[in-house]
């Protein structure tokens, strides 16, 4: 093909963040090179399902061409290696937009935690998905020849890149669609100019892709390789989902992971299977060993592709998958919906709640047996992707005692946040007598293991869950009990242990705090505006007093947390509890010149103690300090 330059030639620089990973594509994944022609292949294979898609509504795009596959070539004079397709093509403002800039939401965080290390830098930008610039590790040229479907159709656009700040542009002829990616090879690769070379990569790495992966026949003859002009398909170019699982080897399901996950990584575990019934569809889904940098983006687009009867259909189609398992990537294809079914059409449709209902239950299948027959995988997991999970305990009310058992939490059993317990585990190891499940919250692991509300509990050896992620409140809001086992906050409300407390312990209890009524009274008065109520409590040991809210009103762990979000919490004042055994509430009762200034004291103590801010600090300081002066006089 002959293309001659229509427009003048403009020369752009590249993104800073653009500049940043060319570097650590060819520094840091030198090691597995070959990885870049799955990298481009797979790419082709997603323009060519684009345009089977738009094809859908719009039979012009094809352009009399409906035949979609990938053709591969090289020249060795000319050390080059071209990978194309006839599928979407771009425009100029999309070539602009997609190889010169990385417009993707986590680019900071994803480069802040760049560490310099060759082989986790690696694994970073497989988890960044950006695999255009993997032609970098093997070119010191590239080259994008490429026209849109249905768009200028004699006129593409050319893009070319060394690699280092700087790209160029222009117009020129163009008659078919699709793109065209030329490789201009470093020095020692070689290897690469060879047919049998690079038909090996393509089986290792691409065999799965549905498009016909072309190259031009080779036979050997006098001594040597020689290419015809017949074409034959390298790769299978079948659904792998479409096959049976009998057929498919460990690694193909790898690579095909790899390929419609955009991951360098592995996946953690797949499940594939057929349903039938009264829809009939296929899934292949699987489990990412790593979360993505978008993970805690809920407005973020999902990573399961729709097909029907082998026709892709769209990308990230998120009505087949809850918001809690947006970390789920994988192809369902259907028998029964429509070739032009549509999103909206997708959001009201039946059968597409039952196939959301029965990819849900079947990834929370999975996630039970690695929770049960490869614990460390499943630790793994909940390590990446622990905190999304527990959102679904308040979107999914038909699989909330699923989700309920997958949870894992922190316990004052454990010494480190990376030691987690099941609620399962925690109903086996209860104490006899004990009715309930106790559980604190907290910003911090240190500020809820530290907590005063665990005093008594640590006294008599009960164990107590440790909740400190900010879902953790909406959890307890939706799981109010599991196994016929109540959650209560050891925060909120009257202590109450149940069997666990004698009746001699109760009737001490009882008697200190009518001995204390006329103290807890004056402590009241004196923060009239700051408390609800004051009481003797039997939950501290160590501490002189501590904050606990009503039984109906709002944590103060939830309310700082909707501050923090911009949202009004509902207005509530906390119950100061004391310990009757305290030097510091026995000195009280004696107290009359600084008996206001004790109270604040022994008040803003308490909420520092629970993780809150003080109004006055200042106010705080100046207090503690006279105090302690004239203890010392």
């Amino acid at each position: 093909m002959t293309n001659t330059s229509t427009t003048s030639r403009e020369t752009l620089g590249f993104q800073t963040e653009v500049k940043q990973l060319l570097q650590l594509m060819i520094h840091s994944l030198y090691s597995n090179r070959e990885i870049f022609l799955r990298e481009l292949v797979s790419n082709a294979s997603d323009a060519c399902d684009k345009l089977r898609f738009e094809g859908l509504h719009n039979a012009a795009l094809f352009e009399n061409d409906s035949d979609l596959a990938i053709r591969i070539s090289f020249n060795k004079e000319a050390r080059t290696l071209t990978i194309a397709d006839n599928g979407i093509g771009m425009s100029r403002d999309e070539v602009i937009n997609n190889l010169g800039t990385i417009a993707k939401s986590g680019t900071r965080e994803f480069f802040s935690r760049l560490s310099g290390d060759q082989q986790k830098d690696a694994s970073l930008i497989g988890q960044f998905g950006v695999g255009f610039y993997s032609a970098f590790i093997v070119a010191d040229k590239v080259s994008v020849l490429t026209r849109r479907a249905g768009e200028n159709t004699d006129q593409g656009v050319r893009w070319e890149s060394d690699g280092g700040g700087e790209f160029s542009i222009e117009m020129v002829d163009k008659t078919t669609r699709g793109t065209e990616i030329t490789l201009h090879l470093r020095e020692g690769q070689d290897d690469l100019l060879e047919g049998f070379r690079l038909r090996g990569i393509i089986r290792k790495y691409s065999n799965h892709i549905v498009q016909p992966i072309v190259m031009k026949k080779e036979e050997w003859k006098d001594g040597s390789n020689v290419i015809s002009d017949e074409d034959e398909t390298v790769n299978q170019a079948s659904a792998l989902w479409a096959r049976s699982k009998n057929e498919i080897t460990e690694d193909e399901y790898k690579e095909f992971y790899k390929h419609v996950g955009h991951d360098y990584d592995a996946p953690l575990a797949w499940t594939h299977a057929r349903v039938e019934g009264r829809q009939e569809y296929t899934q292949l889904l699987y489990i990412p060993a790593r979360a993505p940098f978008d993970l805690y983006d809920r407005s973020s687009r999902h990573g399961v592709k729709l097909y029907v009867r082998r026709v892709f259909i769209m990308d990230d189609a998120e009505q087949l998958m809850p918001q809690y398992l947006r970390f789920v990537r994988g192809v369902v294809d259907s028998n029964d919906l429509p070739l032009n079914v549509s999103r909206e059409i997708l959001q009201e449709s039946k059968d597409i709640d039952a196939i959301r209902a029965g990819c849900s239950k079947k990834v929370l299948g999975l996630l039970e047996d690695l929770a049960t027959n490869e614990p460390e995988k499943y630790a793994k997991f909940w390590g990446e992707f622990g905190r999304v999970l527990k959102e679904g305990v308040g979107e999914d009310f038909a699989n909330k005692d699923k989700i309920a058992g997958l949870l894992r939490f922190a316990s004052t059993q454990a010494d480190t946040t990376d030691e987690i317990v099941s609620l399962k585990d925690y109903l086996s190891r209860m104490k006899e007598g004990q009715e309930k499940i106790y559980y604190v919250t907290a910003e911090t692991f240190n500020a809820a293991k530290n907590s005063p509300h665990l005093e008594v509990f640590r006294k008599k050896g009960i164990e107590v869950l440790l909740l400190t992620e900010r879902v953790d409140e909406w959890v307890v809001g939706s799981l109010t009990e599991f196994d016929g086992k109540q959650l209560v906050s050891v925060a909120k409300g009257g202590l109450d242990l149940g069997k666990l407390e004698d009746e001699a312990e109760k009737q001490e209890q009882e008697k200190e705090a009518g001995d204390l009524k006329e103290l807890t009274d004056k402590i009241a008065g004196s923060l009239t505006d700051r408390v609800k109520e004051v009481r003797v409590t039997h939950r501290l040991t160590d501490s002189p007093a501590c904050l606990v809210a009503d039984e109906h009103d709002i944590g103060g762990n939830l309310a700082r947390i909707l501050k923090a979000a911009g949202q009004k919490a509902p207005t509530s004042q906390p119950i100061l509890e004391i310990n009757p055994r305290h030097p510091v509430v026995q000195r009280l009762k004696d107290e009359t010149v600084k008996f206001d200034d004790w109270a604040a004291v022994l008040f803003d103590q308490a909420l520092l103690a629970e993780g809150g801010q003080l109004d006055d600090p200042a106010g705080f300081v100046k207090r503690v300090n006279q105090l302690m002066l004239e203890m010392g006089r």
